[in-house]
């Protein structure tokens, strides 16, 4: 049965740590790591969560894009798990958009990102397979990826004025 995990908080050294690649993705740990990481994100009404998020530091994260309150142009997917990423290609052309983090709760920021991107990973049944995101599925993929590296999205930013409250982010999408 799946537990929630606590989420690992902005100055914790695990949101600073390069993440361990998964060396057999199909084991009953890993599973039960997915498992857990879906019910947390579940909870936490996140659009993604990487391992370390979760005190795991190896290199497995889920994309799991959905409309919300914080998102509301969001595509529906189903949860997507990504083991051992490696970003093959990146669009020159950049967009910025507003990010949350589940690490870095009542803070958004306008973070610059590809807006296209093809990867390799694994799946949870272990196959390699080759993938191309785009727009929002692609921020939350560079995110997801980003703290596998140990990286948080306030690293990302141009300006330090580019970050604002989730309250004034709320007004932002208001009007």
């Amino acid at each position: 049965m799946p537990i929630l995990r606590q989420i690992a908080q902005l100055g914790h050294p695990v949101l600073r740590t390069l993440a361990a690649p998964v060396e057999r993705p199909t084991s009953v740990e890993v599973r039960a790591l997915i498992d857990d990481m879906l019910a947390t994100l579940r909870e936490a009404d996140g659009v993604g969560i990487a391992a370390p998020q979760v005190y795991e530091p190896v290199a497995l994260f889920i994309v799991a894009s959905r409309p919300s309150p914080r998102s509301p142009e969001a595509p529906t997917m189903e949860p997507e798990v990504v083991i051992n990423p490696e970003i093959l290609e990146r669009s020159e052309d950049m967009i910025k958009g507003w990010e949350g983090c589940l690490s870095i709760p009542g803070i958004r920021g306008e973070v610059p990102r590809h807006r296209r991107i093809r990867a390799r990973c694994q799946t949870a049944g272990g196959q390699q397979i080759e993938r191309e995101f785009t727009d929002f599925v692609a921020r939350i993929f560079q995110h997801e990826d980003d703290h596998l590296r140990g990286i948080v999205f306030l690293d990302r930013l141009e300006s330090t004025r580019d970050v604002v409250t989730d309250r004034e982010y709320q007004k932002l999408l208001k009007g």
